[in-house]
């Protein structure tokens, strides 16, 4: 199995930063692309960024230059560094990694168990 763990949420006023972090463990192989997800309250979880094993990124429009994510391939780590956070950031912040378990000849996604972050005006 492969476990996923965040941490790093919390509550910032506007303007701050938070780092999240989140760790694979278990029968890993190779690790392709890992994202960062969020869902506020009322609202379907939307796309925040994602990093292929390669470091090519991709972000939504609404935290591009705010936002930086990267990867420690040894690790097997993904982390979202979050600059000027805005209200419209509180949310729930999971983490997604889409892994090749060892003996096995496909990818499979896994998702960690979420990590809020609260953004006050």
């Amino acid at each position: 199995q492969v476990q996923l763990v965040e941490s790093g949420g919390g509550s910032v006023q506007a303007g701050g930063s938070l780092r999240l972090s989140c760790a694979a463990s278990g029968s890993i192989a190779i690790i392709n692309a890992m994202g960062w997800y969020r869902q506020a309250p009322g609202k379907p979880r939307e796309l925040v960024a994602t990093i292929v094993r390669g470091g090519t990124t991709n972000y939504a429009d609404s935290v591009k230059g705010r936002f930086t994510i990267s990867r420690d391939n040894a690790k097997n780590t993904v982390y979202l560094q979050m600059n000027s956070l805005k209200p419209e950031d509180t949310a729930v912040y999971y983490c997604q990694m889409r892994v090749l378990r060892m003996l096995r000849t496909s990818f499979d996604d896994y998702w960690g168990q979420g990590t809020q972050v609260t953004v006050s005006s």
